[in-house]
C-alpha cells in the first residue's frame, strides 16, 4: 500500500505552530491543503504565516520561486468544517483536551468520505480514546509530528487498539513520502520518544535535589561527558519547564503513577513559582539582560599520577587504558581477577560508576560513563566524605592529563551519565518487550525525535549484555522505592545466552 496521492487534498485543523507546520509539510509534498480553525479569521492569518515562511525558503535557496507560488495556489482557508468534504486526509492539531477533540472528530465524520483518514497529532492523550467517540475507529491514527514540524524528520505513526492495519500503513508511507521518517508505534502514554526520555529529565533533577550537582555541572556532565547535544535544565528551559511538567505528569497518570514516571517535586516548584524557562526570562537558569552565566564545577588543577595499577579492562571504559598509557603515565597489569578497576598510587580505586556508594568501600573515587572517552571534554567523579584528598587529587590530575576537565560531584550512585543511560536502555527494552515499537523504530525515534547520540539498543550493545541491569540492580538495593527496579525485559536480556539472542544487542 503507498500513501495519499498528490491529488488528494488533506486538511489541516488547527493552525497554532504545529498546525500551520504540518500544513507547510504536506504542500511543499505538492497537495492542496485546507486550513481550518474554529477562530474565525485564524485561518486566514496561518495562510499567510506559511506564506511567509515559504518566501524565506526562497531566499534561503531551499525553494524555486515557481514552487513556492505552486503551493501558495493550493493552499485555501477553509470558512467552514464542510470545506473539508472531499478531503482525504484530516490531521488535527488542536487543543490538547480529549472532548475537544472527541467532538471535532465526531463532526468530521459526517461531513467527510468514507476513505477519508483521520488523523490525530496529540502528543500526550491517548489515540484509543480520541477514536473512541467514533463510529468508525478503524482509519483513525496519531500523527505525531515534533515541533518544528518542516525541520524534524521524525514521525510517530500511532496505531489505536481499534486501527485497522491499513490506516496505519497509509499513514505511514503518507509521511514517508512527505519526506519524513516515520516509525511504528503502539498506543502507549508517551508513545515512544516521551514514554523513554523521561529518565533524561528526571534522573537530573534527581542527582539536583540529592544535592549531588547543581544544575549548570549536571548540564555541562551531559553534554560533555554523555555526548548529549543539550544537559536536561537547559533544555526543559528551551521547552518549557510547565510544558515538560505536564507532559511528565501526563504519562506519570497515565501509567497508574508508576514510580518510574514519577515527576519532580523541584521541577514543581519552578512552576509554581512562574520560573517556566526563557520565554517568561527564568527557570533553572537567568535569561534576564546582564544576568552571569552559571559555569559547571571545575577542579582546579592536580598532579598526575606516575602510573595506575588496571586491574581487569575496564569495561565499556576499557579505552581509557590506551588514553593513560598516551599521556605518559605508566600501566601496570594486574593479572589476578580482582574486578574492574584502576588502582592509584595512594591505594585508593578508581572505578566505573556501577550503581553503588564510595562510602561502602574504603577508598574509592568513582567516574562517570562517556560516549567516548577519547571525544569527551569532562568528566565527573563522585566520592564521598571518607574518600581520603589524596585518593581525589589523583584521580582528578588523571583525567586532567587526558586532557579532560573534571567535576566533582557527591557520593550519587550511578552518577549522572551512567543511570541516565541505563534507565533509558531498561525503558527501551521493556517497551519493545510490552509491543510498543521495534528495537530499531525506538533507536531511530530517540536519535531523531530528541538528538541523542545514540538510540537505546545502540547503547545497550556497546556497553554490554548485562552493564544496564547490573547497575540498576546495585541502585534498587539502595533505592528500593521501585524507580530503579529492572525491567522483566532487562533481566531477561541481561541473561540470556547470546545463541538465542544473538549478540547484536
Amino acid at each position: 500500500m503507498t500513501g495519499l496521492d498528490l491529488s488528494s487534498p488533506v486538511a489541516v485543523v488547527g493552525t497554532g505552530t504545529m498546525g500551520q507546520g504540518i500544513a507547510q509539510v504536506a504542500l511543499v509534498a505538492g497537495h492542496s491543503v485546507r486550513l481550518y480553525d474554529a477562530v474565525p479569521g485564524r485561518a486566514l492569518e496561518a495562510a499567510d504565516a506559511i506564506g511567509a515562511r515559504l518566501d524565506r525558503l526562497v531566499e534561503k535557496d531551499r525553494l524555486t520561486a515557481a514552487d513556492r507560488d505552486a503551493a501558495r495556489s493550493r493552499l485555501v482557508a477553509a470558512g467552514h468544517l464542510t470545506d473539508l468534504a472531499d478531503c482525504t486526509l484530516v490531521v488535527e492539531a488542536v487543543l490538547e483536551r480529549l472532548d475537544v477533540k472527541q467532538q471535532l472528530f465526531r463532526e468530521l465524520e459526517d461531513i467527510v468520505g468514507e476513505d477519508c483518514l483521520l488523523a490525530t497529532n496529540t502528543s500526550s492523550l491517548s489515540v484509543t480514546a480520541i477514536a473512541g467517540a467514533l463510529r468508525h475507529p478503524g482509519r483513525f491514527v496519531g500523527l505525531h509530528f515534533f515541533n518544528p514540524a518542516p525541520l524534524l524528520p521524525l514521525v510517530e505513526v500511532v496505531s489505536g487498539f481499534a486501527t485497522d492495519v491499513s490506516s496505519a500503513t497509509r499513514a505511514y508511507e503518507t509521511a514517508r513520502a512527505w519526506g519524513k521518517t516515520p516509525v511504528a508505534c503502539a498506543d502507549t502514554p508517551g508513545f515512544i520518544v516521551n514514554r523513554i526520555a523521561r529518565p533524561f529529565y528526571a534522573e537530573a533533577f534527581a542527582v539536583h535535589e540529592a544535592q549531588g550537582a547543581e544544575p549548570a555541572t549536571i548540564d555541562a556532565v551531559l553534554r560533555e561527558c554523555g555526548g548529549f547535544k543539550m544537559g536536561a535544565f537547559e533544555l526543559t528551559d528551551l521547552i518549557g519547564q510547565d510544558v515538560n511538567e505536564s507532559v511528565t505528569h501526563s504519562v506519570w497518570r497515565a501509567f497508574f503513577q508508576d514510580v518510574r514516571f514519577a515527576p519532580s517535586l523541584a521541577q514543581q516548584r519552578l512552576v509554581e513559582s512562574g520560573r517556566l524557562g526563557r520565554k517568561s526570562g527564568r527557570g533553572w537558569y537567568d535569561y534576564t539582560d546582564g544576568a552571569e552565566r552559571d559555569e559547571p564545577h571545575t577542579a582546579e588543577p592536580a598532579q598526575a599520577p606516575a602510573y595506575v595499577v588496571a586491574e581487569g579492562d575496564l569495561g565499556p571504559a576499557s579505552e581509557l587504558l590506551a588514553l593513560i598509557r598516551e599521556a605518559g603515565i605508566q600501566v601496570r597489569e594486574d593479572e589476578e581477577d580482582h574486578g574492574s578497576r584502576l588502582v592509584l598510587p595512594s591505594g585508593g580505586q578508581l572505578a566505573l560508576a556501577d550503581g553503588q556508594t564510595s562510602v561502602e568501600f574504603r577508598d574509592v573515587v568513582y567516574f562517570d560513563l562517556a560516549l567516548d572517552y577519547r571525544k569527551a571534554t569532562r568528566i565527573a567523579l563522585s566520592a564521598s566524605q571518607d574518600t581520603s584528598q589524596q585518593t581525589l587529587a589523583e584521580a582528578t590530575g588523571l583525567f586532567q592529563a587526558l586532557g579532560k576537565d573534571v567535576s566533582v560531584i557527591g557520593d550519587v550512585p550511578g552518577m549522572i551519565v551512567a543511570r541516565t543511560v541505563a534507565r533509558i536502555v531498561d525503558l527501551a527494552h521493556d517497551a519493545v518487550a510490552k509491543g510498543v515499537a521495534t528495537r530499531e523504530d525506538i533507536d531511530t525515534a530517540m536519535r531523531l525525535g530528541v538528538n541523542y547520540p545514540l538510540g537505546p539498543f545502540e547503547w545497550s550493545r556497546r556497553l554490554g549484555r548485562n552493564w544496564a541491569y547490573a547497575l540498576l540492580d546495585d541502585l534498587h538495593l539502595r533505592d528500593p522505592s521501585g524507580r530503579y527496579a529492572p525491567s522483566l525485559a532487562l533481566y531477561r536480556h541481561a541473561y540470556a545466552s547470546d545463541k538465542r539472542e544473538g549478540s547484536t544487542s
